[in-house]
Formats: structure tokens, sequence, C-alpha cells
């Protein structure tokens, strides 16, 4: 049986629109697993393993509440409280792995499928360099999840930046991985788009080969993702856009939507919408 499981190579870019224009591109990899495949990949290769150290590895408490519970049981209890009901359908994490132990993923996506393969509903999970981790919960309207093209909205709900407010909506834009993986996510605020991040890869076979040269080719990578957010943060800084001050944590860690877009900003968000 084929796999859904693969590696993704590409490039993440984001575009800060105001109030002074920042602009960064760094070349990543992400690994797209099927959660009913990483056992078997652990078997199968000898670069990958689930929850031991290797040259890659996919560790259960990097994700969800980070406990370490069973990531697909976390998200149907999920999905179940936002009342979408996927059948039992294949749930698929797109994530950068552990590379020599180290992690740090600005956001994982869940893409949550039908029996019949149609996307039923997408988790984006957020984690902060503060240490907080929130997951918006959304579905995917039938017509987009039969033809696998990602159109949502979500209220931010998680302090992820000291030079953005809590006062935006995030619209996702994008497809479901195939030959290639795509995601635009468009941060507005009232005056409109204030920053936009673009994901884009090409799909590799996962195999030990493929592993290597993702690895040589982009070495330490997700210790490069840290010490990125944090250089970018000093040019924004230099450049003299302003700090805004964090606010207490939500309530609680995730955001249930009933319908595919939720906004705080009302009207005004749906036309700024991509």
């Amino acid at each position: 049986m084929t796999e859904a499981s693969a590696l993704y190579v590409g490039e993440v870019v984001h575009a800060r629109l105001r109030p002074r224009r920042h602009r960064l591109r760094y070349r990543v990899f992400w690994l797209l697993l099927d959660l009913e495949e990483v056992d078997a990949l652990d078997r199968r290769l000898t670069l990958f393993s689930r929850n031991r150290f290797n040259l890659m590895s996919f560790h259960d408490r990097d994700h969800g509440d980070g406990t370490g519970a069973v990531l697909r049981q976390r998200l149907e209890g999920l999905l179940a409280a936002a009342g979408i009901d996927a059948g039992g359908g294949p749930m698929r994490l797109l994530a950068m792995p552990r590379v020599l132990g180290f992690v740090f993923n600005p956001i994982s996506l869940y893409y949550v499928h039908r029996p019949d393969g149609a996307l039923a509903a997408m988790v984006y999970e957020v984690t902060s360099t503060f240490g907080v981790r929130h997951s918006y919960v959304a579905p995917v309207a039938g017509d987009d999840g039969a033809r696998g093209v990602i159109r949502q909205s979500a209220a931010k709900a998680l302090y992820v930046s000291p030079f953005m407010g809590m006062e935006m909506d995030y619209g996702f834009h994008g497809h479901v991985p195939a030959d290639r993986m795509d995601l635009t996510i468009d941060g507005r605020d009232g005056e409109g788009s204030l920053i936009v991040a673009r994901m884009t890869g090409e799909r590799r076979a996962l195999s030990d080969g493929a592993i290597l040269r993702a690895a040589a080719s982009i070495p330490f990578l997700t210790l490069k993702v840290v010490a990125a957010i944090h250089w970018e943060a000093l040019k924004l800084w230099l450049k003299g856009v302003g700090l805004t001050r964090q606010p207490e944590p939500a309530a609680r860690p995730y955001t249930l939507q009933t319908a595919p877009d939720d906004s705080r900003l009302g009207d005004q968000a749906s036309r700024t919408r991509l």
C-alpha cells in the first residue's frame, strides 16, 4: 500500500506591510505524517524514529497538549467538541521533525480527511516562543473539501509576537498536500492586511536517502528556526516597530469553530480576505 506520509522541501516567506515593510525568506522542510503510519515509518526507516533520538524524529509530546497523549484521540475530541464528524478518516500532520533531538514548530497543520479522501477539517496548532500553544479547529466547506481547497479564517487567540497585537484575524488559503503543498496565512487588523506568510514545498518520497539529503542541505533546521525568529525580531525593533503588551493567555488552549470562517473584526475582515 502506498504511504501518504512524505517529505516536503521548500520555503517560508513572510512579508510585514505596516508600519515598516519587512520581508524574510528561509529554506525549510517538513514531514507530512499520516498518524496511522508513524510506527510503520519508525520500523522501516533507519534515520527516523518515534519518541527516540535520531537524525529526524517525531515525539508525541511535541504536539497537542504536550503530555504525549495519542494525538489522534486528542484530535477526535476537539473535532467532536466542534461538532465536526470526519467519519474516522485519515488524519495527517505537517510539521518540522526533531532534528538531532531539537524541534520548534511555529505552526503545525493537521489535515483531517473523510474516509473518501475529502478534507473535513483543518487544525492549526500554533506555538509561541513564550512556550504557549493554541489550536484553531475549523471545518472545511463541502465543495472545498471535495476539491482539496482550504479557505478559512479564525480570530487570533494566541500572542505570538511582541510586534503584533491581539485584535487580528487570520485568513488561511491553500490546498491539501499532493505533489506540492502550499498555505498562505493573511494576518489582518482593523486597517487591513498587516502580515502575509506563505509556506510552499515539493513532495519527496520519505526514505533514508531523502532524510539525509534534506538534513545535509538545510543543516540544524529547527535550531535555525528559533535563531531566525529572534534575528528577525531584532531587525524589526531596529526599524522602529513598537512593542505590544503580552496579555493573559486564553481561557482554553483551543478555538472551536462550527463554520469555516470566524472573525473578531466583522465585515471589515471579510473585505480584506485573500
